[in-house]
């Protein structure tokens, strides 16, 4: 009678022998097997398991004393029993009953002898030691990025002769030929056209200096794009969405790994540096829980267990955040608010350590010399007036406009490119891409300029030594109030600057669409911002320049007087970034601490505060989803959002397999099959376990096994004990009944057997059941009516309804 079984499709286990698992690396997985090595490669090749061990021709049955002998070989731990599949889910119930049982062992020990104490004061203090190393090994990576990213910029438009290692400014620094207006230009600093034709005028210059600025944009995007295809594929993109889903429980093997460490970090200076429109405050994060992940493995307590690993991950992404803004605080609030699955009040603490300890080495490096850790660190001084709320709420619409239209723009493109040949050829679209950007970038010097320049730049509070063109106002004004400076009218640079603001404001929202999801390391922190502070500014100088003509209208006279320093267009273009990155991201309390903790002040939450909730509500009504979200949809990862409502009316028995007229589940019985009969199952399925029951005919249920955990004991049992034969009996019960003599000893598999099961009836509510799956994490869930087991609903099946009920399409969810 054919079977049919309700459990998760096993995408990445092998029908095929213990020594069949091989692995490169064992620091390349989520989870290590000590004295083993696992791959996880698809081969159709592979034997089933149904051959007996060599010299079974020659076994005689042992006699009378070992007819009745079980062989119980799980008394020692074998390697691989309990750990996971890649693209399977982790079971948290099961890893935090290990954690605990390792725990209560080392407290219980730790009273018998002083060593044992030792042992418990070190396993209790390795926690904080991590979280040392992992802020020192992501604050330094940081700082590393962020020099490198800055002279290799510079080097698109030339090079320091005094030293090819200096960036611009570095270059410029000691010069006695600086002047104030040209603050960035000095003789020690050559462009591409003095350098080659010997001359910095005209237009041949111009087209040399454009040329090299192009086809050193395309080498480092070449470069990026051909390493991450060579040598590790996981490192493109900004890898929030596969880190929330990997904190879930998801696991991914190698996503975390050394490698993906390696080509990331240098990647993302060579992605940065050729000028596309993309950050690096997102892959800050990957890289940081690659930190984590890869020094995880000095510890057993971390190493061996999913679920602890998972609390070093969230606050690994804490302290990527951290060095990516400066923003400890902040860093933590993300955490936990955004990528985070499970953040228990521990995993608190140890996230704000970790962004304390990063934030203090990526300070200590002082990669821009400035004694902060961002490039766009401004501090304001003017108050800001109620009146202001209403283009502040203006920004946040905007914001959140531009956050669903990029969404969904982005998340087509994305869509084409993976269901057309486009896909094909990742290097030729970064290549194409790249191109465009570089020569559409080089006339505008906002466009040329790297992002977070521009970004800083847009912040600036213009003072009276400000050169640059936003701040060419017309200074006729009475300088008897001191560094602050009134509402001026605005001058010639200034309407040049807005017209090519406006114009670098379309060119940042096309391009990013395309850019964000190429198979390079890209963020999308600092375009989102870029497009926000570039409104802001626009809007801040209208305001400014409003204010400055009309002063005795209503809205003005009564707290702008002539004269007066009213309106801070660098203020207007903080509030317009934080507000396109809110419609972007959906952040609301993290994104609103980090811009303050970007500017240094608490006078500003309020502005903030209300764009981000604008920008939110805005971008919610024209779809639910963050871009992190749409993206883990787009890619069939199985994430439960935690944050949705269920609020259909559906029951267990119209989610749960096997269905009305569908083959029966496939179960074990408790003691009555055979190893040939068990690896036939195996052999023929591919379901991740199966419940055991007392008989088919009753189908009382007893426990829920793995099918991983069946093929290592089983094979370990060929091994390693004599007499296990396709003939032994499998049994599942504590204790066995005697055997006839001259019978195959029996199987004891007992110890692998997940006797606490989670059950729910047929008649339980789908909201109920949801409910348990998002918060135990649960990887299947039995349904029983009156103690018979009836069927399984597995995580996947509860995506998929979820996707049916929302009128999605249920096959667009791949993994288990």
């Amino acid at each position: 009678m054919a079977m049919w079984q309700g459990a998760m499709d096993n995408r990445g286990f092998q029908q095929g022998s213990f020594s069949s698992f091989q692995s490169s690396s064992s620091d390349e997985d989520l989870m290590d097997i000590p004295g083993t090595a696992m791959d996880f490669t698809m081969r159709d090749d592979v034997p089933p398991l149904d051959r007996e061990i060599e010299g079974n021709k020659s076994y005689n049955g042992g006699g009378i004393g070992s007819s009745n002998r079980i062989m119980d070989f799980l008394e020692e731990p074998i390697p691989g029993v309990g750990t996971y599949d890649d693209f399977n889910t982790i079971d948290w119930v099961r890893e935090k009953s290990r954690d605990r049982d390792r725990h209560r062992e080392i407290t219980n020990k730790s009273k018998e002898s002083t060593w044992a104490l030792i042992h418990s004061v070190s396993d209790a203090f390795s926690g904080w030691l991590l979280m040392l190393l992992i802020g020192l090994l992501s604050g330094s990576l940081a700082g590393l990025i962020d020099i490198s990213a800055h002279w290799m910029t510079d080097l698109k438009e030339g090079i320091c002769t005094k030293g090819f290692w200096f960036n611009q400014e570095h270059c410029c620094w000691k010069s006695d030929h600086v002047t104030f207006e040209e603050r960035d230009k000095c003789p020690e600093w050559n462009s591409w056209s003095q350098l080659i034709i010997n001359t910095e005028q005209g237009a041949f210059a111009y087209i040399v200096n454009y040329f090299m600025y192009v086809l050193w944009a395309l080498l480092f995007a070449f470069l990026a794009v051909s390493l991450v295809k060579a040598f590790a594929p996981y490192a493109c993109g900004s890898g929030i969405p596969e880190i929330k889903t990997i904190l879930s429980g998801f696991i991914i093997r190698g996503y975390l790994g050394k490698w993906t460490l390696v080509i990331k970090t240098i990647t993302l200076v060579l992605a940065v540096s050729s000028g596309l429109s993309l950050g690096k405050e997102g892959p800050l994060v990957h890289v940081a829980c690659c930190c984590g992940n890869i020094l995880c493995h000095c510890f057993n307590k971390y190493r061996k267990n999913e679920a602890k690993r998972r609390e070093v991950l969230s606050a690994a992404a804490a302290a990527g955040v951290s060095v990516a803004f400066g923003a400890p605080i902040g860093g933590v609030l993300f955490s936990l608010e955004e990528v985070s699955y499970y953040f228990p009040l521990k995993t608190l603490w140890r996230s704000f350590f970790a962004a304390l300890v990063a934030a203090f080495t990526l300070r200590s490096i002082n990669p821009f010399g400035n004694s902060r850790l961002v490039l766009f660190y401004v501090e304001f001084h003017t108050p800001w007036h109620l009146f202001e709320l209403v283009p502040f709420i203006v920004l946040g619409i905007f914001g959140g406009l531009w956050g669903a239209l990029f969404i969904r723009t982005n998340i087509a493109w994305c869509r084409k490119r993976k269901t057309t040949q486009l896909g094909k050829y990742p290097v030729v679209e970064v290549l194409i891409v790249t191109a465009i950007t570089a020569i559409l970038a080089f006339p505008n010097e906002y466009t040329r300029m790297s992002t977070s320049e521009l970004i800083s730049e847009l912040f600036n509070d213009c003072g009276l030594l400000d050169s640059s063109k936003l701040c060419d106002y017309e200074n006729h004004f009475n300088t008897s109030k001191g560094a602050e400076l009134p509402d001026r009218p605005a001058g010639a640079g200034v309407y040049s600057a807005m017209w090519q603001l406006a114009l670098t404001l379309i060119l940042k929202i096309v391009i990013t669409i395309f850019t964000f999801g190429m198979k390079i390391p890209s963020g999308l922190f600092i375009p989102s911002m870029a497009v926000g502070a570039i409104a802001g500014r626009l809007l801040g100088v209208g305001m400014e320049q409003l204010a400055y003509y009309h002063h005795d209208w209503g809205i003005f006279n009564s707290w702008c007087s002539q004269g007066a320093d009213c309106i801070t267009p660098g203020l207007y273009a903080m509030v317009g970034a934080a507000a396109c990155l809110g419609g972007v991201t959906r952040m609301t309390v993290s994104l609103v601490v980090i811009m303050f903790e970007l500017t240094g002040g608490l006078e500003y939450i309020v502005p903030l505060m209300a764009a981000a909730m604008t920008s939110k509500w805005v971008a919610d009504a024209l779809g639910r989803e963050g871009i992190y979200d749409a993206h883990i949809r787009l890619n069939g990862y199985p994430f439960l959002e935690a944050k949705e409502e269920f609020a259909h009316k559906t029951l267990a028995m119209d989610v749960m397999k096997p269905r009305r007229n569908d083959p029966l589940l496939t179960v074990l019985t408790q003691d009555s099959m055979t190893v040939e009969d068990v690896e036939t199952i195996i052999s023929e399925t591919t379901y991740s376990g199966f419940p055991v029951v007392v008989s088919r005919e009753s189908q009382r249920l007893v426990g829920f096994v793995l099918r991983r955990d069946l093929i290592i004991s089983i094979e370990n049992a060929r091994k390693k004990q004599d007499g296990v034969v396709s003939t032994s009996i499998i049994y599942f019960t504590e204790h066995s009944p005697p055997m006839p003599p001259y019978t195959p000893p029996t199987l004891k598999l007992r110890n692998i057997l997940d006797l606490s099961p989670f059950t729910v009836t047929d008649l339980t509510p789908m909201e109920i059941v949801v409910d348990i799956f998002r918060k135990l994490g649960l990887r299947q869930c039995l349904v029983t009516h009156n103690g018979r087991l009836l069927g399984i609903i597995t995580k996947k099946d509860v995506l998929k309804h979820i996707a049916q009920m929302a009128n999605q399409d249920p096959d667009s969810i791949l993994f288990n």
